[in-house]
């Protein structure tokens, strides 16, 4: 199977029963635990029985539960073992972002992070979609990029223009806030973002929520109920994005600079 396990949940999770859900974001979320722990255990911490458990593997079309655990176990490890060879570059410079704002910004995947990163300094365009309470921290974001990179664009607070996704291409990314209570207007935009061709980072609390499901990065933001942990988690975006591409990043603000004393915008 040439699937990670992440890769297959995501995959199957829209057909799996209501139980199978809950076990398979547990182990989503403890992928440790699911790589040690009985079939009995899984489904005590998940709330569900040990057979709801053993169903899921073989709704995900495996042989059976010791297959799951197995898939788990070798993704679980190749993980450990990525995130201690992550870039030392990126991962210093979140930690350095990240200290002022423990209160409210969850742990950063910092491979999710770099992924991100990466992409967002690459792309042709940027859009970046936020709905109802959740464009606030979109706006602050594309606001904060167009200052490092052009052509970032903006959703609307309760909508978006098709004419604007139309041109979306294979080179492009689109970021989506996704929060509860999830709107359908940030699924609508990831759909057809991704029917574009173009790679979807979910700023979201659950790696399955709607738009996480179907994201190609997944950065998972703090305390849902403080707007202060999207902007913490938007900020090392922005930080990260400065450090990693400081040359371009410079020549754009030098460029603003000029702008901004030419009009007077400043007083300072």
């Amino acid at each position: 199977m040439n699937q990670s396990f992440q890769e297959l949940i995501k995959h199957k999770f829209p057909d799996l029963s209501r139980g199978q859900k809950k076990v398979a974001e547990f182990l989503i979320n403890f992928m440790e635990k699911g790589s040690l722990y009985t079939a009995g255990q899984i489904g005590k911490e998940a709330g569900v029985s040990e057979t709801t458990v053993i169903r899921l593997a073989y709704a995900l079309g495996l042989n059976g539960f010791s297959d799951l655990q197995e898939l788990m176990r070798k993704e679980w490890l190749s993980s450990a073992e990525s995130k201690e060879a992550a870039n030392k570059h990126a991962a210093d410079s979140a930690a350095e972002e990240k200290k002022p704002f423990s209160e409210w910004l969850s742990p950063v995947d910092e491979k999710d992070l770099s992924q991100a990163v990466d992409a967002l300094i690459k792309s042709d365009q940027v859009y970046i979609a936020g709905f109802r309470e959740s464009h606030t921290a979109a706006y602050w974001l594309y606001y904060k990029m167009n200052q490092l990179r052009n052509h970032v664009l903006l959703s609307f607070p309760t909508g978006f223009l098709l004419e604007t996704l139309c041109n979306l291409t294979s080179a492009s990314t689109v970021v989506v806030f996704s929060l509860p209570r999830y709107t359908k207007e940030a699924l609508e935009v990831a759909q057809q973002a991704k029917k574009q061709g173009a790679k979807v980072i979910a700023i979201t609390d659950r790696r399955l929520s709607p738009v996480g499901q179907i994201a190609d990065i997944t950065l998972l933001a703090g305390t849902t109920e403080h707007i202060l942990s999207l902007l913490a988690l938007s900020q090392v975006v922005i930080s990260s994005m400065q450090k990693r591409d400081e040359k371009t990043a410079g020549k754009r603000q030098e460029r603003l600079e000029k702008l901004y004393a030419e009009q007077g915008i400043f007083l300072e």
